[in-house]
């Protein structure tokens, strides 16, 4: 564990736990010799051909959910990954670079949004090969979205195997929510990390990206040291709600689950 160590002169590649997480991935992911014409360079899977790489561990995060749901919203609030984000045409894709800084050094998630593409039905696997994390969101004020999650999820797995997943349910910040806080069990079955987010008034926006960094380096004492430059909040949240909703979701945590997920929206 690294402690007392400032982010900026502590180089995360010198960090033996987080560089053998790196170098344990691009490991398997060879192994797994994931090859399609929709594949960009495997020996860069993380970053596109024309964006810069960097010397510290970089991991790619493939962001999927249905047509609005705010994946496009929440990757932008990270103000330089916005600078630096870089559009590849060929698979209708735009990879924002997010970097974080934590007690044992920078990381970076190459952020993969799909642009849109998903509107026209489903991604293409040049999206999903090489992913090494991914975040599933769905908008907890449209309850179709939420009901889509299991597609994504199966999609998602279809083509990257074991890696860590983080569910989110967006736009708790709209009062007429349609998902309830109880309502959202799919994570629990599948055992995927799940959170509620507001994109537009900056909710937990680090939490995702802090379990994600957490499952990749194996340590679970690894933190965020210093927050990134993140847009100004759009929106401001009830905060007293949103604990409530937080609440709910601890107390739904110790109910059985339910043998359908058709059954809580009744």
């Amino acid at each position: 564990m690294c402690v007392g160590k400032d982010p900026r002169e502590t180089k995360a590649k010198n960090n033996p736990t987080v560089e053998k997480a790196a170098l344990q991935l691009k490991d398997q992911q060879k192994e797994t010799k994931l090859t399609s014409p929709d594949s960009l360079d495997p020996d860069n899977n993380m970053a596109l051909p024309n964006q810069q790489t960097v010397d510290y561990p970089s991991f790619k995060l493939v962001i999927v959910g249905d047509g609005g749901t705010g994946k496009t919203t929440f990757v932008k609030r990270h103000l330089t990954g916005e600078f630096e984000k870089k559009y590849e045409p060929t698979i209708g894709v735009e990879v924002h670079p997010l970097d974080f800084f934590t007690n044992c050094g920078k990381i970076r998630f190459y952020c993969w949004d799909t642009a849109g593409q998903e509107k026209f039905g489903g991604l293409r696997d040049g999206y999903y090969i090489h992913g090494q994390c991914a975040v599933i969101m769905f908008d907890v004020t449209a309850r179709l979205t939420y009901k889509n999650v299991p597609t994504w999820h199966r999609d998602l797995c279809r083509v990257c195997e074991n890696i860590p997943i983080v569910l989110c349910g967006n736009k708790v910040d709209v009062k007429n929510r349609q998902v309830k806080a109880k309502q959202v069990t799919f994570h629990r079955k599948k055992n995927l990390q799940y959170y509620e987010i507001s994109a537009k008034s900056n909710y937990n926006f680090e939490k995702p990206f802090l379990y994600l960094a957490r499952k990749l380096a194996g340590d679970q004492n690894l933190h965020f040291v210093e927050s990134p430059a993140l847009a100004p909040p759009e929106v401001h949240i009830d905060v007293a709600e949103q604990q409530k909703n937080e609440a709910d979701l601890i107390a739904a945590a110790a109910q059985p689950l339910p043998d359908d997920d058709d059954d809580v929206f009744e």
